[in-house]
């Protein structure tokens, strides 16, 4: 298996910390987002060793384990297990210590070979499978409910539910849906990351919506109800009398679901536009004249 230097790919060094890891995948994340990079095959490419990185830096354990077995980290119980039942054998490594202390890559991944081999005289170890990363694209909707999207990996189609709320670029994973164990070892998980493309008249931030609602001049003055559309359905909004262009409303609980919390919504913010009337009759000038007049 070749080397993957996960410091790297976030342009990290191994000294790093959780929220140095954390702001380097998120920049990183949106520089070389697909939406962003449409035709680019290489940052797709490099957007999924970004995410992988992240899974594997942001995780103190298996951060551990990369730290010290490198390439090999994924096998590192096995390593564990089989150098202490080779270092008892052998009469080294004691009670306390391990048996051997430190190894260069090419030096330790030759060792553990030997440790593993599959020659007669020695048992054959139980491999995990790899983890696979995919991508399933949703319109905004659609992330706004719970649904089933059905995709295929490996020739194998797969159904699973969308809570409603996912965000773009979020990462879920799938236990036992990766690539296959070798000598009855258990499946990789199946790593799936979210890209969310907006189809609606709304913008998202995290839980809350934005909306732009025109009204005309008339309801602005004179004040009204205002029926609009929002990823929930239709709802009707109150106009006050004499509305300025630009005033902004909150409407509590009428925005984006919140993510596996069944029941609650983020707000939805309203900006009033003022649409300014055109192609007036004569008539109608003369009367926007005469309340010119008496102000």
């Amino acid at each position: 298996m070749e080397f993957i230097d996960y410091y790297k790919i976030l342009n990290l060094d191994k000294s790093a910390s959780d929220a140095d890891i954390k702001k380097a995948y998120r920049k990183l994340a949106r520089e070389h987002h697909p939406d962003l990079n449409p035709n680019d095959k290489e940052a797709h490419k490099r957007f999924q060793q970004i995410n992988e990185a992240n899974e594997v830096l942001s995780d103190p354990e298996k951060r551990k384990k990369y730290d010290q077995y490198g390439k090999d980290w994924k096998h590192a119980e096995q390593f564990e297990q089989a150098r202490q039942e080779q270092g008892r054998a052998q009469g080294f490594g004691g009670s306390g210590g391990p048996a051997y202390e430190s190894f260069d890559d090419d030096r330790f991944s030759d060792f553990f070979e030997s440790l593993f081999g599959t020659g007669s005289h020695r048992t054959e170890a139980r491999f995990r499978g790899q983890d696979i990363q995919a991508q399933l694209q949703l319109t905004l909707t659609e992330a706004y409910t719970t649904h089933q999207q059905t995709f295929s990996i490996n020739g194998k189609n797969v159904r699973i539910t969308v809570p409603a709320g996912i965000e773009d670029g979020q990462v879920i994973k799938l236990k036992g849906h990766g690539g296959p164990g070798r000598n009855g070892g258990p499946n990789g998980d199946l790593y799936i990351t979210f890209s969310i493309r907006n189809d609606s008249n709304v913008k998202r931030s995290g839980n809350d919506l934005y909306i732009n609602v025109p009204i005309d001049l008339y309801t602005a003055v004179l004040g009204g109800e205002q029926v609009i559309d929002t990823l929930g359905g239709k709802l009707k909004l109150k106009v006050n009398p004499e509305t300025q262009n630009g005033t902004k409303l909150r409407v509590k609980g009428k925005g984006f679901p919140v993510y596996k919390k069944e029941g609650q919504f983020g707000d939805l913010y309203v900006t009033y536009t003022v649409q300014i009337p055109t192609n007036l009759t004569d008539r109608q000038k003369e009367l926007f004249r005469q309340l010119s007049q008496e102000k």
